[in-house]
């Protein structure tokens, strides 16, 4: 049920168009952004997954033509929906509106340095869409930190600005963000009455539960927009008693007072699957980008697959134990394995440093030859001419992977 609603079973359209990219963006609520290209950008492998090697500029028109998409925060810094702005218009109200150390350190120093923000909002409204490099730093106090964002003052602030909707990513040149105005950036189909509170918390709840296909209320409030759910138990009482969500019963659940939900449209989907009735969601295997949405939250992934995924990017070398940018494998509704993946642009060649199997039920002979399939697949999805392996293979799968 899980995998069905992340979209990675059934078949797969070839060449989809910004249509079809957009249903998958839509069930997923939110596609993760990171800057960290070693196979490609995160958001993209995401896609691909589910895809397959789609055409990327079908993501551009969707994004900047159609501004279907728009850069915010989700459980991370996100392409989010569009059509799901009243959502992420709550998270921008309350920015810096708490009560924390955090909220009142970010209003004195927004306070003190007005004359920054009327500069950066003057040179838009004029000039707009620019680049942080655009604007002079008018700061009076500089931003005070011990990490990269110490005394990056014009960051800071366009940064502030975009968390609370004043400004948006109008643009991209690699890595480097177009900034402009909300008001002129957004399409006037933009949804953007203020909804109440609890509202929100209703429309996000069962958002984050359709894309995780079954759930706990610790899942849920851990998915989409994580850590932003409160009153998440009234809400879902409110939508139980309204048939909107329904428990389900787990069996050999090693925590049955805690419940698990199924979303109400969602129902048809598992009854089907519990019939055996996969037509509809062939089971597929794939790779999955480190921080993909079906394993974001590490806990759930152990509790419903027993797998245990830790980043070891900003781990010492000598002491990690998988790889650097470790993709796991998920063969139909179990993740098996990982892999240590590097893009050489250079050479053109996709490069495997290491291929694990995780200990866990026998596998037929064939996952090998799937796991090859896939690898060759997401090597003509990154332009590679060739893939290599390096020595470091597991002996079953040594002959298809070679």
């Amino acid at each position: 049920m899980a995998v069905a609603r992340q979209r990675l079973a059934g078949s797969r359209v070839p060449s989809p168009s910004p249509d079809e990219v957009l249903d998958v963006a839509r069930d997923l609520g939110c596609l993760q952004l990171d800057p960290i290209a070693v196979v490609a950008r995160s958001h993209l492998l995401v896609l691909w997954s589910r895809l397959g090697p789609f055409d990327r500029e079908a993501l551009e028109v969707l994004q900047w033509r159609e501004r279907q998409l728009f850069e915010y925060f989700a459980h991370a810094a996100s392409l989010v929906l569009t059509e799901d702005f009243q959502i992420h218009h709550a998270h921008m109200r309350r920015f810096a509106r708490g009560d924390t150390t955090w909220s009142r350190r970010v209003r004195t120093w927004l306070e003190e340095n007005r004359d920054l923000r009327r500069h950066i909002l003057r040179r838009l409204r004029a000039e707009g869409p620019l680049r942080s490099r655009d604007f002079e730093d008018r700061s009076r106090i500089g931003w005070q930190s011990s990490g990269w964002t110490a005394e990056r003052n014009v960051s800071r602030m366009l940064d502030f600005l975009w968390a609370a909707g004043t400004i948006t990513v109008a643009g991209r040149s690699g890595l480097t963000r177009w900034w402009d105005l909300s008001e002129r950036w957004f399409p006037d189909w933009t949804p953007r009455r203020a909804l109440p509170g609890p509202e929100v918390v209703r429309r996000a709840a069962q958002r984050s539960l359709r894309a995780l296909g079954i759930a706990r209320p610790r899942h849920i409030g851990q998915h989409f927009i994580r850590g932003s759910y409160p009153g998440l138990a009234s809400a879902l009482s409110a939508l139980e008693r309204e048939k909107q969500v329904s428990r389900v019963l787990v069996a050999e659940d090693p925590r049955p007072s805690e419940p698990w939900y199924v979303h109400q449209e969602d129902l048809s989907l598992l009854e089907r699957l519990l019939a055996g009735k996969w037509e509809e969601c062939e089971p597929r295997t794939t790779l999955l980008s480190p921080f993909d949405n079906l394993i974001c939250d590490r806990s759930r992934t152990e509790e419903l697959f027993g797998f245990r995924f830790r980043l070891e990017i900003y781990v010492p070398r000598s002491q990690r134990r998988y790889g650097y940018y470790v993709m796991p494998i998920l063969w139909r509704d179990r993740l098996v394995g990982r892999i240590d993946p590097v893009m050489d642009r250079r050479r053109g060649r996709l490069v495997i440093n290491a291929v694990h199997i995780d200990p866990g039920p026998a596998m037929p002979a064939s996952v090998g030859r799937e796991v090859a399939g896939t690898i060759r697949e997401l090597a003509r999805f990154l332009g590679a001419s060739e893939t290599d392996f390096s020595a470091d293979v597991p002996a079953e799968w040594r002959r298809q992977l070679r």
